[in-house]
């Protein structure tokens, strides 16, 4: 027999030995699956004051989450706080795109709202939203959290070009939602280690297709939202896909999303291969050479990132270890940076070392760039 409990007294990390209900048909979460606090939240803005269940709380969930939370913030190129909002909007996009693969009807108001989260933490810590998707320990390979790097990379990217504040959200919304067509493809072909067959392959260059009828038909956005998953694989130079667009009859929208993409896949470990460190990933940007990128949208890019970019270690020539905190557009090799170890060997806390800024001190430069995963490890 199921029991109520007030959701004043739920906590998010919890699992139950059994399902939690909304009422008495809607399901919340299934048995032994954790609620989330965007979960908590949504209930409470529908002014649902309890949930019912058969179960028990699993106190060993919330434990867990805990101790997840504590290791992922400690590990992470941020505050704990911004860990925690990075998270969240991972996870709330992750719910969505849940529901959009179980083919469910998806509100777009929360889309929306996720949108404005995107906004507002690009906002309030742009710099650190950037070294985020360099320094996460967020590791795992998943559309939502690759969607989250993407929608940010792009709406930095949007506020260098000057986009109005519409113009921004359908951008972040774009990004968001650009690969969902993914999720109306045969999961055994999405997950697939091995080589695709090329009827396998084609399948997967169908994707900006079925995106564009998800974001467009299934969610009702705008036309000028869908294009963004129609058009971030087509190319500058025409040799893209599904429809072999070239340059301005690219969306500009999707030719931002269509960087973003590039630089987020090369920095993110993916289940196939190694993740890239920040500086390579640029220097393969860089010498695109008008093939695949807008060069327009590429300069952009480049002076909202660096040629180091925001969170990006290195070596200096001092023997010095720092953290890229701020970059110059008028002097990209030499950025400001935040010690983590000194010339003599001395390390400091992520947001304790010295700050250190190359354009003033003429006497030192960078060595090369360090991957983060060495760093930790030696």
């Amino acid at each position: 027999m199921k029991k109520r409990l007030a959701l004043a007294d739920v906590k998010p990390g919890t699992m139950w030995s059994d399902d939690v209900y909304i009422d008495d048909r809607n399901l919340l979460v299934p048995a032994k699956v954790a609620v989330r606090q965007q979960d908590l939240d949504h209930l409470r803005r529908w002014g649902v004051s309890f949930v019912m269940t058969a179960g028990e709380p699993i106190v060993e969930a919330a434990i867990k989450a805990s101790a997840k939370d504590e290791a992922g913030a400690k590990a992470f190129a941020g505050s704990r706080k911004l860990y925690r909002r990075y998270v969240e909007l991972v996870d709330s996009l992750g719910a969505i795109l849940d529901q959009i693969s179980r083919n469910e009807a998806v509100d777009p108001h929360a889309v929306d709202q996720l949108t404005q989260s995107v906004l507002q933490l690009v906002r309030d810590e742009r710099e650190e939203a950037i070294s985020a998707i360099l320094g996460s320990a967020v590791k795992e390979d998943s559309l939502a959290r690759s969607g989250i790097n993407i929608a940010i990379l792009s709406v930095v990217m949007g506020q260098t070009l000057k986009l109005p504040p519409y113009r921004l959200a359908y951008l972040a919304t774009g990004a968001l939602l650009h690969d969902v067509g993914m999720l109306r493809i045969s999961e055994d072909i999405r997950k697939k280690k091995g080589k695709l067959t090329e009827e396998e392959a084609q399948k997967v260059r169908s994707h900006p297709l079925l995106s564009y009828r998800v974001i467009t038909k299934e969610l009702m956005f705008p036309d000028d939202i869908g294009l963004i998953g129609l058009q971030h694989h087509e190319r500058w130079d025409g040799d893209g896909y599904p429809r072999r667009n070239a340059a301005a009859d690219i969306d500009i929208l999707a030719r931002i999303v269509s960087v973003a993409d590039a630089f987020e896949a090369m920095v993110s470990t993916k289940s196939y291969r190694n993740s890239m460190i920040g500086y390579a990933a640029m220097k393969n940007l860089l010498s695109d050479n008008s093939r695949r990128f807008d060069p327009d949208i590429l300069k952009a890019f480049i002076k909202s990132m660096g040629i180091y970019p925001l969170g990006s270690l290195v070596l200096l020539n001092n023997a010095a270890i720092g953290r890229v905190i701020e970059t110059h557009a008028e002097a990209p090799l030499r950025p400001k940076l935040r010690l983590i170890v000194d010339e003599f060997g001395n390390k400091s806390e992520a947001e304790s070392g010295d700050l250190l800024d190359l354009l003033a001190e003429k006497a030192l430069f960078i060595v090369r760039a360090i991957d983060p995963g060495d760093l930790v490890s030696a």
